[in-house]
């Protein structure tokens, strides 16, 4: 089958992720959008089929967007096409392919290169390469774009993008911080899409039946004016089953922000708030900036007086914390009571000024993505896994929702949430010897077993709290481990409680899915 001259493609991480970076080239390539097409494909799927169906459309030039967790995929692609198909222009561009391009395979099997935001730079090299069969740069530089004179991609989005994936918006790019983790510290100045046109284009969305927006913004509640306008919006046309995800500066919340945010229902409103650290040398060495303690404030504000669900972020392995102060700061943020906490392992992100400490403080790297930290002078490799394993095993058991009442039990009594949980890590791994592919009714036995025979606690008290948990998504079968406790012949009060648990549970429910990230800011 023919098809079009110009493919935009990405491997996304998952089918629900649609890719927002294609939506937007796609929008700002003018005359030359008629004779495009966006493709998208999975990171899962195979070589072959996707150069088959790649093939199969005849383009002149196919666009990849390049970033950490496609990367290898992507190479194998580009390598299979040049070999069968030559004359075909590859354009590369994306986070992993902008920074320290010197030696980078992939690069050397792309007729250009194109770095920063390509919004309006493809279009033109597109346009060059139609015009004159190739462009006259291997390698395009993109000045960093005006948002007023971009193109919005929101009319891009499909009526199967709006039922069944992700639909990703975005009211400002940059960010004013410098944390050296981040890419996102060298995108300054911080500027904001026209509000004008952006609302205009949440209507839009909103009268197709958009119920969830993921805003991709690293800073939304940087600009007071802009968040208040953007909240009004959606307290203005509420409607149930209205979700809104938001990445949120910690120590950021005016009382002008607090009254509009607790006007919102529970579990509408989701904040990833980047902590990352609370060891304050620690956030010196990284160029961290942030207030402790308004951020201990806001987060007793929020669990208190609002509906807000709170996903918190911290990192292993950054250069001057050990394991002994991540722990603390692991402590310090369960007593602050977010519904969720991810422990991410640091990642040495192309083009992050973090490599400056690789000689003082021992960084040593995966050298391929995602680019995870082995080791350092205070944590060594041994530990680092250790801290994977931890991280995982938070996943299954402290984030999933499966076990909002048992997991306190693992620090009963006053004991370090940290220690506690890491001890429970590696008494698990012991037991499992997998951090993956362990089934619920699995998970629930090896909890109970670390309660009743490591804890030495009450089994009909651990029992009576396992068994509300295990209840609250409808689930109606008996984990082994907790049969003997439970008073099998009371299928009706099973139900009651069951219903009532799951509607407290609501809130942890509504954690939308994302792609598998890199540092934050």
């Amino acid at each position: 089958m023919a098809g079009s001259e110009i493919i935009l493609s990405t491997l996304n991480a998952k089918y629900i992720h649609a890719a927002f970076g294609l939506r937007y080239l796609m929008a700002n390539l003018g005359t030359l959008q008629s004779r495009a097409e966006i493709v998208e494909f999975e990171i899962s799927q195979r070589t072959f089929p996707i150069v088959e169906q790649l093939l199969a459309r005849q383009p002149k030039i196919i666009g990849f967007g390049v970033y950490i967790w496609n990367v290898a995929q992507t190479l194998s692609i580009v390598k299979c096409l040049k070999q069968l198909a030559p004359e075909i222009q590859i354009v590369l561009g994306g986070p992993e392919v902008s920074y320290e391009i010197e030696g980078q395979e992939i690069a050397s099997y792309a007729d250009v290169l194109i770095t920063g935001e390509a919004d309006l730079t493809f279009a033109a090299t597109c346009r060059e390469i139609l015009e004159n069969g190739s462009a006259s740069q291997a390698m395009v530089r993109s000045p960093v774009p005006d948002l007023a004179d971009l193109a919005l991609p929101y009319g891009l989005y499909t009526e199967d993008d709006i039922q069944n994936r992700i639909v990703y918006v975005e009211a400002s790019r940059g960010c004013p911080f410098t944390c050296e983790f981040c890419l996102s510290s060298l995108n300054v100045p911080v500027r904001q899409v026209p509000e004008r046109a952006f609302l205009e284009s949440l209507e839009f969305l909103y009268q197709q039946g958009v119920q969830h927006f993921k805003f991709v913004d690293r800073t939304f509640n940087l600009n007071l004016k802009s968040s208040r306008a953007i909240l009004e919006f959606f307290l203005e046309r509420f409607r149930p089953g209205l979700f809104l995800h938001f990445e949120m500066i910690p120590d950021r919340l005016p009382e002008g922000l607090r009254e509009i945010i607790a006007r919102f229902p529970e579990g509408v409103l989701q904040f990833e708030v980047g902590i990352q650290t609370f060891d304050e040398a620690t956030a010196k060495n990284i160029s961290r900036r942030q207030n402790y303690e308004k951020l201990a404030d806001n987060f007793a504000y929020l669990r208190g007086h609002t509906g807000v669900y709170i996903h918190a972020d911290l990192i292993v392995g950054l250069p001057g914390e050990d394991l002994t102060s991540f722990g603390r700061g692991f402590d310090r943020l369960i007593a602050l009571n977010p519904q969720e906490i991810q422990v991410g392992i640091l990642k040495r992100l192309r083009g992050t000024p973090i490599v400056r400490h690789d000689e003082a403080w021992e960084m040593v790297y995966d050298g391929d993505p995602p680019y995870e930290i082995l080791q350092n002078r205070l944590i060594d490799f041994q530990s680092m896994q250790r801290m994977r394993r931890f991280a995982r095993y938070w996943d299954l058991v402290g984030n999933s929702g499966n076990f909002v009442e048992t997991v306190p039990l693992i620090w009963d009594g006053g004991a370090s949430a940290f220690v506690s949980f890491l001890s429970f890590s590696d008494w698990i791994y012991r037991e499992a010897k997998r951090r993956h592919g362990i089934a619920l009714t699995k998970l629930v036995g090896f909890v109970f077993r670390f309660l009743t025979e490591i804890r030495k606690l009450d089994p009909k008290r651990v029992t009576a709290i396992m068994w509300r948990d295990y209840q609250r998504a409808g689930r109606s079968d008996y984990p082994m481990e907790l049969r003997p406790y439970l008073d099998l012949e009371t299928p009706v009060g099973r139900t009651r409680r069951g219903a009532s648990g799951l509607k407290r549970q609501s809130r942890h429910l509504a954690v939308s899915p994302t792609a598998p990230l890199p540092n934050k800011g």
